[in-house]
């Protein structure tokens, strides 16, 4: 197992390669609205700054209750969870080049687009066990920043300090390699051997 230690270099996303496991400790960032991910790419096109510098960074579909505290003054993140990132796939290529971006994850992986867009920026995806809640959660060590409180706690743009987040699976690397990719090939190749073995 690896361990990665945010912020990353390109140098260190190219050395991951697809199925390897790994664990992740530093700031790492995230939401699953998808309102949060069209507003990213408007303050991109705008040349507007993120509230939040993501470059050499990471950016997850976990979905996290961050509340707040009776001061107004603190928040707290409750839980991780990770979410279905194809849902995302508009936005993903814009966000991965334009942020310099080092890591994304989730569940599921992204389309093509956006793997070309990981292979441009050197960048990979991390693909965190569905279901998985409480240990993943046990990472969690501080909210580092909250931004758009106009949006619900999920939705917001959230800063973490993480500790040992994990494991993951690199399912999408660098270089354009994808588990995705391998499993979709293997189910057509199955099918077609089911569909040649019917007809024989």
């Amino acid at each position: 197992m690896k361990h990665l230690q945010l912020p990353l270099s390109r140098a260190d996303i190219d050395g991951l390669e697809v199925g390897e496991m790994v664990t992740l400790s530093g700031q790492a960032t995230m939401s699953i609205g998808l309102p949060t991910h069209q507003r990213m790419v408007e303050h991109l096109d705008a040349g507007t700054p993120l509230p939040v510098d993501l470059k050499d960074g990471a950016f997850f579909h976990l979905s996290c209750f961050n509340r707040e505290s009776a001061d107004g003054e603190s928040h707290e993140a409750l839980y991780l969870n990770p979410t279905t990132s194809t849902r995302y796939n508009a936005f993903m290529p814009r966000l991965i080049e334009g942020c310099g971006l080092r890591l994304v994850g989730g569940k599921g992986g992204l389309d093509h687009a956006s793997v070309e867009a990981m292979q441009r920026q050197g960048c990979a995806y991390l693909s965190f066990l569905g279901g998985g809640c409480t240990l993943l959660s046990q990472a969690i060590q501080r909210v580092v920043a909250v931004h758009w409180t106009d949006y619900i706690a999920q939705f917001r743009l959230l800063t973490l300090e993480l500790s040992e987040l994990g494991p993951a699976t690199v399912a999408i690397d660098a270089h354009g390699n994808s588990v995705y990719e391998r499993l979709h090939e293997q189910a057509k190749q199955r099918l077609q051997s089911l569909r040649d073995g019917r007809a024989a």
